[in-house]
């Protein structure tokens, strides 16, 4: 379920400093499959309660180091499912971990147009009838349901919301658990390419601004609410990729370590300007086939 919420309603969210937690990770010694069952214990019932619903892995596809989610609400008689940022490569893998689990997957989900693999979210449609799936309305991708600030995604009792994060691409997106008691916690952000582990994305093409970056990060404007570096510090921070081999970081750490994002505006955008990096090897296949959900080279009608 999506649910809109006013975009002002999120200025009445405040910022709060929770305790530290680590989450664990179990590496599959042939695919790198990262994973995690959350399972953080709270001070309270309630708290206990909110993260013994959620499951969550984090699955790793090696050729573009891109990392997809998986989380589900298993207190839910249907154990509703989704997925963030599928590769299409990974999509077998994916579609069998979660027939193994006994899910049900309803949303398959992006946080951008991606410039490095193919999207797995139409091969998915494919595959598993009824999963929708869903990016930002401000991407201009093909999708069954477009989402903006503020919006609610939901399955059973857990849910996470949107925030735009443009800068990288456009159309940029975190979706993030919520606050409340009854949701995990610490709360979990999945940034996409707008923050990476000690990193973030480029900024030079589709869209991408330097400028808008940083006010993603860093502000608290009032169509965004809080975005990232305004969440509590002991938020999870789960990125779309990682080079060097980290797998999950803090607000607290980026605020503190990251060597892009701890700079003022005007070093940032310096940084960013001088990166030259190469032409993304992908992008000239994987922005056309991401435009429309993935599936540029199957027949029309399946084009959804």
């Amino acid at each position: 379920m999506v649910t809109h919420f006013s975009r002002f309603q999120h200025l009445l969210l405040q910022p709060r400093l929770l305790s530290s937690h680590q989450s664990r990770a179990l590496q599959h010694p042939l695919i790198r499959t990262l994973t995690v069952i959350r399972s953080v214990m709270g001070s309270s019932s309630s708290s206990s309660s909110s993260s013994s619903k959620l499951l969550f892995r984090q699955l790793f596809e090696k050729e573009s180091s891109t990392f997809t989610y998986l989380l589900a609400d298993v207190s839910h008689p249907d154990k509703p499912a989704l997925l963030i940022d599928p590769v299409d490569k990974t999509v077998d893998r994916d579609l069998k971990l979660i027939n193994e689990l006994g899910l049900k997957l309803v949303y398959a989900m992006n946080t951008h147009v991606h410039a490095d693999h193919v999207t797995g979210t139409g091969l998915l449609k494919t595959k598993v009838p009824g999963v929708k799936s869903v990016i930002s309305k401000a991407s201009g991708s093909k999708a069954d349901m477009f989402l903006e600030p503020g919006d609610r995604v939901s399955i059973g009792d857990i849910y996470l919301e949107v925030r735009a994060t443009p800068g990288h691409t456009a159309g940029c997106v975190t979706y993030v658990t919520g606050e409340e008691a009854d949701q995990p916690q610490p709360r979990m952000a999945f940034t996409g390419d707008a923050v990476l582990i000690r990193g973030c994305g480029r900024t030079d093409f589709q869209g991408g601004s330097s400028d808008q970056l940083f006010e993603s990060v860093h502000s608290q404007a009032s169509f965004h609410a809080y975005l990232i570096f305004t969440l509590p510090k002991d938020t999870l921070i789960y990125p779309a990729h990682d080079y060097k081999g980290y797998e999950v970081s803090t607000v607290g750490e980026e605020m503190q370590h990251n060597p892009r994002l701890t700079k003022d505006k005007e070093t940032f955008k310096t940084i960013m300007s001088n990166l030259n990096l190469a032409y993304p090897k992908m992008i000239d296949v994987a922005v056309p086939a991401n435009m429309v959900c993935g599936l540029q080279d199957l027949p029309p009608q399946a084009n959804l």
